[in-house]
This record gives C-alpha cells, sequence and structure tokens, in this order.
C-alpha cells in the first residue's frame, strides 16, 4: 500500500538525549490520523521532523511518495501545519497576517483569505489586529493559515489547546468537513484522546518516544467488549462478594470505588441482587464498553 506519509525509523537525539526512535509512521490518503501521547511522549518532535523544521538523527521521511530532504520545497509547499503554538505579528489584522502567508506561499487565488477567515469563523475578526485576539481566536487563525492553501496533508500539533468545549467541537466539526469534501490528508496530535476518538479513521500510540501502536478505529471497536461498571462505599468488601458469592474472577478494582466486571456470563440484575443481599451499598451500576481511554492506557501500561 502506498502512504502519503510514512516514516522509516525515525530517530532524534539531542546532547545524548533521545527524543524519537525507531518510529514507522503509516498515514494513508483521505484519513484522519490520531497521533496520540502523553505529554512529552515526543509527538512534536516527530512532527518538526515531518516539517523539516528539525533534521533526523536516523531514519527518513517520506511525503507524497518522496524522500524529504533539506531541498523539498515544492513538497513543503503541498503541506500546512501548526506545530506547537502559532505566532503571528501582534500589530497586523489577523487578514493581513494570512495576506502575507499566502504570498509567502506564492498563493494567489481570490478569495482564498476571506473563504479561510469564514471557515474558521473569523470573519468578523479579520480586520482587528492580532495582539487583541483571545487564546482561542489564534488557535483558530493558525488553522486557517494552515488551510489556507488548500493543502493536501495537513498536519496539526494540539489545535485545540485554548478552546472552550464549543470551540473543540467546531475544529473536531471543521477537521471532518476538510477531509470528507475537500479531500485533505489530517495528521493531528493530541493528550486528549476524547478529541479525536469520534473523528479518527486510524490512531498511532507513541510513548516515551517510541511508536508503541497503530491501529484503525474501526479494529479498536470491533475488538471492544462490554463490561458491568459499578461504583460502591467498600470495593474491597463487593470484590469479597462478588469472588465468594458469585464465584467471579474476571474483574478489576479502578480506584475511587469503582469495579469493572468483564464476566459476560453476569448480569446486572444478579449482581446488584447478590450485592444488596450481602448488605453492599451500590451508588451506581451499568452497562459500559471499552473506549480509546481504555486501550490507550492498556497499551501505555504494557511498557510502564
Amino acid at each position: 500500500m502506498s502512504y502519503i506519509l510514512q516514516t522509516n525509523h525515525l530517530t532524534k537525539t539531542i546532547g545524548g538525549k533521545v527524543l524519537v526512535k525507531d518510529v514507522n509512521l503509516h498515514i494513508k490518503k483521505g484519513e484522519i490520523y490520531g497521533f496520540l501521547g502523553p505529554n512529552g511522549a515526543g509527538k512534536t518532535t516527530v512532527m518538526k521532523l515531518i516539517t523539516n523544521l528539525w533534521k533526523p538523527t536516523a531514519g527518513t521521511v517520506e511525503l507524497f511518495g518522496k524522500t524529504l530532504t533539506p531541498q523539498s520545497y515544492e513538497v513543503l509547499k503541498r503541506m500546512g501545519s501548526i506545530i506547537e503554538f502559532p505566532t503571528f505579528y501582534e500589530h497586523m489584522t489577523g487578514y493581513e497576517n494570512l495576506k502575507l502567508h499566502a504570498e509567502y506561499m506564492g498563493c494567489y487565488q481570490h478569495g482564498s483569505i476571506e473563504n479561510a477567515l469564514e471557515l474558521l469563523h473569523l470573519a468578523d475578526a479579520g480586520e482587528a489586529p492580532v495582539k487583541n485576539y483571545s487564546l482561542g481566536m489564534k488557535e483558530r487563525l493558525g488553522i486557517a493559515r494552515a488551510v489556507l492553501t488548500r493543502p493536501e496533508l495537513l498536519i496539526l500539533d494540539e489545535p485545540t489547546n485554548g478552546l472552550d468545549p464549543a470551540g473543540m467541537k467546531q475544529i473536531r466539526d471543521l477537521l471532518k468537513t476538510l477531509c470528507s469534501e475537500y479531500e485533505i490528508t489530517i495528521m493531528i496530535s493530541t493528550h486528549i484522546l476524547s478529541e479525536i476518538e469520534s473523528i479518527a479513521d486510524t490512531i498511532g500510540v507513541i510513548h516515551r518516544g517510541r511508536l508503541q501502536k497503530e491501529i484503525s478505529m474501526e479494529e479498536i471497536q470491533e475488538m471492544s467488549f462490554a463490561y458491568i461498571e459499578l461504583s460502591v462505599e467498600h470495593p474491597r468488601h463487593a470484590a469479597y462478594v462478588l469472588s465468594d458469592k458469585l464465584g467471579l474472577r474476571n474483574f478489576k478494582l479502578t480506584g475511587e470505588g469503582q469495579i469493572r466486571i468483564y464476566d459476560s456470563q453476569v448480569s446486572i440484575q444478579e449482581v446488584s441482587r447478590t450485592l444488596a443481599l450481602e448488605h453492599v451499598e451500590v451508588t451506581a451500576l451499568g452497562k459500559r464498553s471499552e473506549t480509546l481511554e481504555d486501550y490507550f492506557l492498556k497499551i501505555t501500561e504494557e511498557v510502564e
């Protein structure tokens, strides 16, 4: 299979410290790729290597089927990106900042700046100086700049920083639109798993500088299974009752008085009745399914 972006044993070392090692990413054209990892895992480092801001110590980056080199100017023109926090000329307006970027990129398509501002709900703020923008507005202006030239590949490093829940949803909806209607392939990094679960086609989990797993969301959903989750006042006593009275072995205490029962042979009604008979106070009881967060924690805990 051919990929719009892939890395081969990508490694970066600075001052003897290994930031990332042997990272092999594979991103297909037309998908949203969620790049997941805790803060400090190496997400930004990989994105800086992909966008040629940093040069790899070892390994290669392939974009659009070509190996990235310091002279890959034309290839990089086919990309849009936000790495870390976007910066602007504060005394200039949002419109002027985008115009300057368009001229730098050699993009002179009529109406492209207005369209980008409209797309990010910044049309009314386009004539205001950026120094008057809120943190969230600057994040959105950064995305507007990244999509201004209608790139084939969009690289976004934690793009929802500083946004409120409504702003986060707005960005999620925008990314889905860019991918489905404008056919832009998107790589988005985040440590907020709920932000990517509803929009990603594929995820890559990086931890301590190494890519631990690449897997499609469809595969995760197929692997996920239902479990009973209950909250109790005295979890250890409840665990004893589940084991002694119901003969259960496949359950887990998850902290804060919560227990997850993975045994599919027992019903909620049976659990509730047995705990009540043994005078265990249950504050919450219900059926759940594994989430992306559960899968992520499972992957990262394996390498602790």
